[in-house]
């Protein structure tokens, strides 16, 4: 078996077609899940079909005057390892238990995904698609049968149109590279969508995609007018082939049920030329409780479309405070589509408790404050290009996420029970992002994303780690069970971005 096993791959070295090339560059986000057959053959001979079919096939569905040549890399591939662990945002999926691909297709060319999805589903291997890799769950890059991997990095282009108010991007492509296309062809121009620079635009669009201009524009998803996708029989759609029914869906619901998106196309939003970004950090016995309990109602129902306060709950390190003992802190986040006058009048008359000053309030431009938001872990000053590096550097860690959409206010006796179980945790947080302003106007079945009106704000409990992490999963699903009573019913409504 060893000995035909070495044959099979020395055979991609003399197959004219199909390119195995050592490629040491990160990369994207994720669509995930396309199921193409229920037939699973784990033989060697099958990966040595798999291998002739990508061949053959590359001669029929070459783009014109197209690369015919598939990058495909196995797990004897040099560069194998780097290109799989290149875009893995949650390091509990680097372990050598972790199932890993039997190939990884980089396609550079539309053709090549119809390629790799025409001869998957022939030889009964399931396929993950990876834009990004910052799915919660390594869905986009993991699985229990035998499964190729179609990793999009090369597939980045984006074309901003600033006369007709819209963007081409191609899938591959990440958040950081979208905005900075955007900035540079305009100052009053945007778009919105998540606060990750390295997140990839094929799986976060396709499960609406959200972040500090929500309450303004709503969700990514609501900002797209076309797409381009591989179905499940190799063939290249776009809205009008596909139709509105699957149109509808993939923009909410997962694209990745349904196929393998190349290309969106994405109505560009008016910015200020100066918008206000400020951080204030409140602990425990600066009144926390009262805070949150008044943040609820103000974020979502009372503040105007054009102000989004996010606020994170952590616990402090700073144990000289308390006598030694670790306790609550709190950090909101503000972002507001005008000057900084404006922002302190609004939170003067609606949020005095928050106690905004003057001084933690800064001007900058929309892509500016892109940047002020991506790095919020470090705080590190950055300049705008930072944006386009793929390195996910300290952004990449084991740790685990769920989420909640909260419809009814938390009275203040049960958030103090709440701050008493994140308490339990090394280094827990919450984070509240609040719904309202342009989210509770857009029709619930607008896009395959429901949740709308309803809710007050999005919880996502998060924990992480460096140790054995059994006991850090068993805290967050307790605490995920102790909400129950808090948050949305019937169903339970969650964000589960397995696409991005």
């Amino acid at each position: 078996m060893a000995g035909r096993r070495c044959s099979l791959f020395s055979y991609v070295v003399f197959v004219a077609l199909v390119w195995v090339h050592a490629l040491s560059s990160s990369c994207c986000t994720s669509s995930t899940i396309l199921t193409t057959t229920t037939t699973l053959v784990d033989d060697v001979d099958n990966d040595l079909n798999f291998l002739q079919c990508l061949t053959f096939n590359s001669m029929h569905y070459s783009d014109h005057d197209g690369n015919k040549l598939i990058p495909v890399f196995t797990p004897n591939t040099t560069s194998y390892s780097s290109i799989l662990l290149s875009s893995i945002q949650n390091l509990i999926f680097t372990s050598s238990s972790t199932p890993k691909p039997r190939f990884i297709v980089a396609p550079t060319q539309d053709s090549h995904v119809q390629v790799a999805v025409i001869c998957s589903k022939k030889h009964g291997l399931q396929i993950r698609v990876r834009s990004g890799g910052h799915d919660f769950e390594g869905l986009s890059y993991t699985s229990s049968v035998p499964f190729v991997l179609i990793d999009l990095f090369n597939l980045r282009a984006i074309d901003v149109n600033i006369e007709d108010n819209n963007a081409l991007v191609q899938a591959g492509a990440t958040l950081g590279e979208v905005y900075y296309s955007i900035a540079e062809k305009s100052h009053v121009h945007g778009f919105p969508s998540g606060q990750g620079r390295t997140i990839g635009v094929g799986g976060h669009f396709s499960v609406a995609g959200f972040g500090p201009m929500l309450r303004k524009y709503g969700t990514a998803a609501d900002q797209i007018s076309d797409a381009r996708l591989v179905n499940a029989n190799g063939e290249v759609l776009n809205r009008e082939a596909m139709g509105e029914d699957l149109f509808w869906a993939i923009r909410g619901g997962g694209a990745s049920s349904f196929g393998v998106v190349l290309a969106w196309k994405i109505n560009l939003v008016a910015v200020p030329p100066i918008v206000t970004v400020a951080s204030i950090d409140k602990a425990y016995e600066q009144g926390a409780t009262e805070l949150v309990h008044k943040w609820k109602t103000v974020a979502s129902r009372q503040v105007p479309q054009e102000l989004y306060i996010e606020l994170i709950v952590g616990v402090s390190n700073n144990t000289s405070r308390l006598a030694g003992r670790r306790a609550i802190e709190l950090k909101f986040k503000v972002m507001f589509l005008g000057l900084s006058k404006k922002l302190m009048q609004l939170m003067e008359d609606m949020f005095p408790e928050l106690g905004i000053k003057a001084n933690e309030c800064n001007e900058m431009s929309w892509i500016e404050s892109v940047v002020y938001f991506a790095r919020f872990r470090d705080g590190i000053e950055r300049p705008t290009d930072w944006l386009l590096s793929r390195d996910a550097g300290d952004d990449a860690a084991k740790f685990k996420v769920k989420s909640d959409f909260v419809t009814e206010p938390i009275s203040k006796t049960r958030l103090e029970e709440i701050w008493r179980k994140i308490l339990e945790e090394n280094e827990p947080y919450l984070a509240m992002s609040p719904w309202g302003g342009r989210m509770s106007e857009i029709p619930e079945g607008e896009i395959a994303f429901p949740h709308r009106a309803k809710n007050l704000y999005m919880i996502g409990y998060l924990t992480y780690w460096d140790e054995a992490q059994e006991r850090h999963f068993n805290w967050i699903r307790e605490l995920y069970e102790y909400m129950t009573p808090y948050v949305s019913k019937s169903p339970r409504a969650h964000f589960s971005p397995i696409g991005i």
